[in-house]
């Protein structure tokens, strides 16, 4: 009975019984068996004990309370708390965080932090199913192919996203979207299914759908045909003058700039195309291709100068001529459709030195704006 009942002073000297929470044995019964239920005068004519008691328990008080006011004894309350424990923790005595309990279950729950707290409801996993035949909206022009014809190179960008590894959207119809225009994809699909390649004047703007789409097959054999081959041809040259880029946009500000200035439909410039380094006059041409090259230093320094033009190209050594570098100059103006035509005008004929002068073409050209 030891091991089930222990004993607590009361500061008069009386003891009360504690019993364990899954005790079947009522509080009156305890009371009998262990003197403590002989009433306030009985309790007071005992005789205090010779060293004070240490304080009551709070379980023993709550005890006595109930026992005073012939209550029931609470049911014991069970919390269960959702949270790591480790593993130097040690379980505390129930009866004696009693109140601390009661003071837990009257205040409101709160809801524990979620781990997935701020993550979207809803991620795309998994690998997207395609169908074997393909319906396909390009920019609101409708295809219609195999799975297998879109598959054809691994390395394009067609088979990357037909792979299943990217979420591609669909229309209101079903089809699978694709964000570009679709003027050109029909000449994609027809090169991916049969190796077919298009008209000659669509070949740039087919080109231009391959190298977004990263179709490499398809990029070598435009190039092969015109007018890209004549176009990496022409490249070739242009590379000997890497200013042309510049001085073709210079070109195009200055000719804005004055007609606007004089509220005109066109504009005049002036433009030196020379070829050769060195400037000539017809009693050094005949010795030039050897004077050239022992001209010293200082020398050389006495004949260079720069033209009175808005706008100078050259020199450079290839086969091409003066003429080819002005053919390279109206085109790429009409490809931004820009109208420009020229026409020789003089020579620079500045002197420079004794009987040398510059010989340098010139010549006028006219931008039309409208």
């Amino acid at each position: 009975m030891s091991g089930l009942f222990s004993q607590s002073a009361h500061p008069n000297g009386e003891s009360l019984c504690s019993l364990p929470a899954d005790s079947g044995s009522s509080q009156a019964e305890c009371m009998q068996q262990h003197g403590g239920g002989g009433g306030e005068a009985e309790s007071r004519a005992r005789p205090l004990p010779a060293a004070p008691a240490p304080a009551p328990a709070p379980a023993a008080a709550r005890l006595r309370r109930f026992a005073a006011e012939k209550r029931a004894l609470p049911q014991p309350r069970v919390m269960v708390v959702l949270a790591g424990r480790d593993e130097t923790d040690e379980p505390a005595d129930a009866m004696s965080s009693s109140d601390s309990a009661d003071e837990d279950f009257r205040k409101p729950a709160s809801p524990m932090p979620s781990r997935y707290l701020g993550k979207p409801l809803c991620t795309y996993s998994g690998l997207q199913e395609f169908p074997e035949v393909v319906p396909l909206n390009v920019g609101g022009t409708y295809f219609t192919t195999r799975l297998s014809t879109l598959r054809r190179y691994d390395d394009t960008m067609l088979a990357a996203m037909f792979s299943g590894r990217h979420h591609i959207p669909r229309d209101a119809e079903g089809r699978f979207f694709i964000d570009r225009d679709g003027a050109y994809f029909g000449d994609i699909l027809n090169f991916l299914r049969a190796g077919e390649l298009p008209q000659r004047d669509r070949v740039r703007s087919v080109h231009r759908e391959a190298q977004y789409y990263s179709i490499g097959p398809l990029l070598e054999s435009l190039e092969q045909v015109q007018p890209l081959t004549g176009e990496t041809v022409r490249q070739a040259f242009l590379d000997l003058l890497p200013y042309y880029k510049e001085n073709l946009e210079r070109i195009v500000e200055i000719a804005k700039l004055r007609a606007m200035q004089r509220k005109a439909r066109f504009a005049k410039l002036k433009i030196c195309v020379y070829k050769e380094e060195m400037p000539v006059t017809p009693y050094e041409r005949p010795l030039f291709n050897s004077l050239r090259f022992e001209r010293s230093e200082s020398e050389a320094k006495l004949f260079e100068h720069h033209c009175e033009v808005d706008v100078s190209f050259g020199p450079w050594e290839a086969v091409a001529d003066v003429y080819d570098l002005l053919h390279c100059i109206v085109s790429d103006l009409a490809q931004r459709g820009i109208t420009a035509e020229h026409q020789c005008i003089g020579v620079c004929d500045k002197h420079l030195i004794n009987h040398y002068y510059c010989k340098r073409p010139i010549y006028e050209f006219k931008i039309t704006w409208w």
